[in-house]
């Protein structure tokens, strides 16, 4: 029987068409899976990960896992696949798992964080790592907002129309807001998310901490479910996939490499 092997992959999202093959080939699913069969001197091996990601968001602990059709020692298959990887993909470690594994259906959890450059000027060494906004934010009304978010909703109103999750039904475990300087960080957990919900949450989290909106309003977009009635769809610059929570009996690293605020 073939080894189940998960891997933990990071990727700068920027060049990418998302994570999901698609047929052009410029996509991280692509690059990963062309390496890993370079490497195995195979035709193909597949891929299946924790959560697809979309053109231009990023990767920091990106789970996957395959059935190696050859042996090779778990730092061989970091060590050699890289080597066929552009420079914004690498493999950072490879974990034998139990042939049960599932990168998707085994994580209890999903973690993204959103970078956010708040400055009169655009962002130039950070371009396509961090979201950006020119007008003034404040803490406290985004803070009293995520509160409408947090259990089980409906997030209808924050799904994109893609979008192909069975239930719009998702349980929001947590948003943290933090500052550091003109940088923003906003950090989600949820049992999963839809396709755009950490995007479009973002767009209405920005209103009102703008001003534009009130925090009360963040509970009507939600009770409407449709989404018509939220902001728009807001970069998906400053967005990382932190990875997902596994049971710790995997013994699976939780997030790799290092991140603070900006990953640069």
């Amino acid at each position: 029987m073939a080894t189940r092997i998960a891997l933990g992959v990071s990727y700068l999202g920027t060049a990418y068409q998302g994570w999901q093959s698609q047929p052009g080939g410029r996509t991280v699913q692509d690059q990963l899976e062309r390496a890993l069969a370079t490497f195995a001197d195979v035709p193909a091996i597949a891929t299946l990960c924790a959560g697809r990601t979309d053109a231009g968001v990023h990767g920091l602990n990106q789970v996957v896992h395959f059935d190696a059709p050859v042996e090779r020692p778990m730092n061989a298959w970091v060590r050699g696949t890289n080597r066929y990887l552009p420079t914004d993909i690498a493999v950072q470690w490879a974990r034998p798992v139990p042939p049960t594994f599932h990168a998707r259906n085994s994580a209890r959890a999903r973690r993204y964080a959103y970078v956010l450059l708040e400055s009169p000027v655009r962002p130039s060494l950070e371009a396509g790592r961090v979201g950006w906004v020119f007008r003034p934010l404040a803490l406290g009304p985004m803070q009293q907002a995520t509160r409408h978010l947090i259990g089980e909703h409906d997030f209808s109103s924050f799904r994109a129309a893609q979008c192909q999750a069975l239930s719009p039904v998702k349980h929001l475990y947590r948003i943290d807001i933090r500052r550091r300087g003109p940088y923003w960080r906003f950090d989600f957990e949820a049992n999963a998310f839809l396709h755009h919900m950490i995007r479009n949450i973002m767009g209405c989290l920005i209103a009102i901490g703008q001003g534009l909106r009130p925090p009360e309003w963040m509970a009507t977009v939600r009770d409407a479910r449709s989404r018509e009635i939220a902001a728009p769809t807001f970069a998906p610059d400053g967005l990382y996939f932190l990875g997902p929570v596994y049971d710790e009996a995997l013994a699976l690293p939780r997030q790799t490499p290092a991140f603070d605020w900006l990953p640069l």
